[in-house]
């Protein structure tokens, strides 16, 4: 065997495990194969003067390399049971909670001390979130920032690679079961494993769903949510964001009866591009150093879909809805919220006159074109609710950026140890399809760690 365990993944969930192993097991020789860069040599060539939109690199380093997509995030890590993923249904809810606090901890003391963690319990915000048919989650949430996730992912990079074998640039082509153990192909060689953790992330979807075929792992896929990205005043949303940071609203349309949540909020915060399988969508950014937050708040606003037999690609369903936004727009569109009521296309003039300043170039145009009417009316009823709660959500000059869309990866059927049909392949964090967050994708690392290392 080349080694005891292979990482294959450098997101949140494989960090944790290789993390834990080696905590439990010092002796096991493991090793991270990642298709991305390491952490240092992660740069988006996007500098807003030059190059102002996606020129679909070979490797997005927003969302590949040591960190995964969450890397460049605005390091939320939220502990909670009620949103985030479905790790609970597999592991317990105690003891998922207790992963997740455990995982804060280690944040904390790879630099992550003196941030701030943020709790529902006891506002009085959600006796007025009821009180207008919207319902705030329970969660407490600790905000990183963009620039504090960063150093602490250095933190842990430092320590790490001293201890395991990092293979960076080096995508995997697939798995094999040979015998007992395991041959990870990559385009140069193969190496042998005792047991294989797979971690590939949202970007890691159609990978997944190739492997799973390949070794006839049971899978299911229904789910997407498409929406866009608010942005508008911080001081709109204030309120809320001093006291939460973040607030998980969710909604259910008169119209339709569909739910829609509010998602990733950014106090002062800013709106990015992000690149998922050769398609721009949009996310957004915020950071702890007031010298680099802004006069705005962003956060999504998605309608989660579900679909049944005989439809079986979710995903699909959200990549086109998609490319059809950068057909038009070239990339992401932004639109004034006044001028999608009113039915007409925003221009570079209205957005230039708007009282809201974008924070992402992008193209103005109308969002109608893009997005299925029953998701747009839902976004539409969301917003005039937010209004009831945050006054101003529902002004004319309020910015819509589309799409946003969050893929959900098939769910691979994995047991309780979150091990796979095989013995030793384990599959876990979001490309696993259970977990939506890096708090649930780093829980599951470090689970699957120790049940590796009692079975050693």
């Amino acid at each position: 065997m080349n080694y005891d365990v292979i990482i294959i993944g450098a997101g949140p969930g494989g960090i944790f495990s290789a993390y834990e192993l080696k905590k439990q097991r010092p002796e096991l020789r493991v090793a991270v194969f990642e298709a991305g860069h390491e952490l240092s040599r992660r740069k988006c060539p996007i500098d807003g003067k030059k190059i102002k939109s996606c020129i679909s690199c070979k490797c997005c380093s927003i969302m590949s390399g040591f960190g995964g997509a969450g890397a460049f995030s605005d390091g939320k890590y939220n502990i909670t049971n009620d949103f985030g993923g479905t790790l609970h249904a597999y592991i317990g809810k105690e003891q998922a909670l207790e992963l997740m606090e455990y995982v804060d901890e280690i944040n904390m003391s790879h630099g992550g001390a003196g941030t701030k963690l943020y709790s529902t319990a006891g506002t009085k915000l959600k006796k007025e979130c009821i009180t207008h048919d919207l319902h705030l989650l329970d969660a407490s949430v600790r905000h990183l920032g963009t620039d504090i996730n960063y150093v602490v992912l250095e933190n842990l990079y430092t320590e790490l690679k001293e201890k395991v074998d990092f293979f960076f640039d080096t995508p995997v082509d697939t798995v094999k079961r040979v015998g007992n153990a395991y041959e990870v192909v990559c385009a140069a060689r193969a190496y042998t494993c005792k047991k294989c953790i797979v971690s590939v992330g949202r970007s890691g979807s159609k990978w997944m769903e190739r492997v799973c075929s390949e070794l006839r792992i049971p899978t299911s896929s229904t789910r997407v949510d498409i929406g866009v990205r608010v942005e508008l005043p911080a001081e709109v949303f204030s309120h809320l964001t001093d006291e939460l940071y973040e607030s998980k609203i969710v909604y259910r349309t008169p119209k339709y009866g569909d739910k829609v949540r509010t998602f990733c909020m950014n106090p002062k915060g800013a709106v990015v591009n992000e690149n998922t399988n050769g398609i721009i969508t949009v996310n957004g950014h915020s950071y702890e150093d007031p010298a680099r937050q802004t006069g705005n708040t962003n956060f999504a606003l998605l309608v989660a879909k579900h679909f049944s037999e005989p439809f079986r690609d979710s995903n699909g369903y959200g990549e086109s809805i998609a490319r059809l936004s950068n057909m038009l727009g070239g990339g992401v569109i932004v639109q004034r919220f006044g001028d999608l009521i009113r039915g007409q296309r925003s221009t570079a003039k209205r957005i230039e006159e708007s009282f809201v300043t974008p924070t992402l170039n992008a193209t103005p145009g109308d969002l109608s074109l893009v997005l299925p009417k029953r998701i747009l009316d839902g976004i539409i009823e969301m917003i005039y609710a937010l209004d009831k709660i945050a006054p101003g959500t529902a002004n004319d000059d309020t910015l819509l950026y589309g799409v946003e869309v969050k893929f959900y990866n098939m769910e691979v059927q994995v047991n309780g140890d979150l091990e796979s049909c095989y013995d030793g392949l384990y599959v876990i964090g979001d490309g696993s399809g259970i977990t939506h967050s890096l708090s649930h994708a780093s829980a599951s690392g470090v689970h699957v760690a120790r049940k590796i290392a009692e079975k050693y």
